[in-house]
């Protein structure tokens, strides 16, 4: 099974904003994976590993859109276990999600997994587009926001469990298809393969995803990285959307301290028009 896993770099989210000339100042910013990339990096080696055993059943491909800097990252999930790395030579502020998915609908016609898990959004945009936006261009089936994952002994369809506000609703979709994940994705028993024995769970506690071990590291240096531009995809890389200014929040007035109860129910209505 082949399994291709787009991920992005963002700002480290513990990153202080500041602004300078009206954008995010970014100077000296340390970049990560995204979150729930990293979260979809581990789904993938969950749906193609023997966890037990240790055995590899397939291949995970790891691809970015981004500066030469973002082969860190790439590097970071071939350390995880992914097989191999595509780099595609891009700048973050001419990208947008109609511009990400025509590139990765085209990665994928090249590459033609059996299928694609990526995070349901990106920590720094928060957009929660592309995963959509790239079934639809591939007029693949898709499940949003996985929190569970099982794929069927004959590898042809996957069945999910999303979060819902009445509970968990389970899909099950046909392979090729398109999978976002969820943070409890990567909770100890939330990815079953029918290769892993049932019995088994990942970590303790919570779970998450696996750290890079030393040998992982060293290994990851020697896994392919194939460098490409968009321009090698043909696609027009006119974004549809740009962004005009970023202002922070005002700043919070200072709490108050009251005496008593009624005094900060007649507050409450009278001032903060809150009751």
């Amino acid at each position: 099974m082949k399994i291709l896993v787009p991920i992005k770099r963002v700002p480290d989210p513990e990153l202080k904003v500041k602004l300078k000339d009206g954008a995010i100042d970014l100077a000296g910013a340390s970049w990560v994976v995204n979150t729930f990339d990293e979260y979809a990096v581990e789904t993938a080696l969950r749906l193609r590993e023997n966890a037990e055993s240790g055995e590899s059943h397939g291949e995970v491909v790891v691809v970015t859109i981004g500066p030469d800097d973002a082969g860190q990252q790439l590097r970071s999930a071939l350390a995880m276990g992914a097989d191999r790395a595509i780099r595609i030579d891009g700048e973050d502020k001419a990208l947008d999600s109609r511009v990400v998915a025509a590139v990765l609908a085209k990665v994928i016609e090249a590459e033609k997994p059996d299928l694609v898990v990526m995070g349901k959004q990106a920590v720094d945009g928060d957009a929660n587009q592309v995963g959509q936006m790239l079934a639809g261009k591939l007029g693949w089936p898709q499940a949003t926001f996985a929190a569970t994952v099982e794929l069927a002994a004959d590898k042809a369809s996957l069945t999910v469990g999303r979060e819902v506000d009445a509970g968990v609703e389970y899909k099950t979709i046909a392979l090729p298809g398109v999978l976002t994940v969820d943070l409890r994705v990567v909770a100890p028993t939330s990815v079953k393969n029918n290769i892993t024995p049932a019995s088994h769970s990942y970590g303790t506690g919570e779970g998450g995803p696996r750290y890079a071990s030393l040998k992982g590291i060293m290994a990851a240096k020697k896994k392919p990285m194939e460098q490409k531009s968009i321009g090698d995809y043909g696609v027009d890389v006119t974004p549809a959307t740009r962004e005009l200014g970023i202002t922070l929040p005002a700043a919070r007035a200072a709490g108050q301290k009251v005496a008593d109860i009624p005094t900060l129910v007649k507050k409450l209505v009278d001032e903060a028009k809150a009751l």
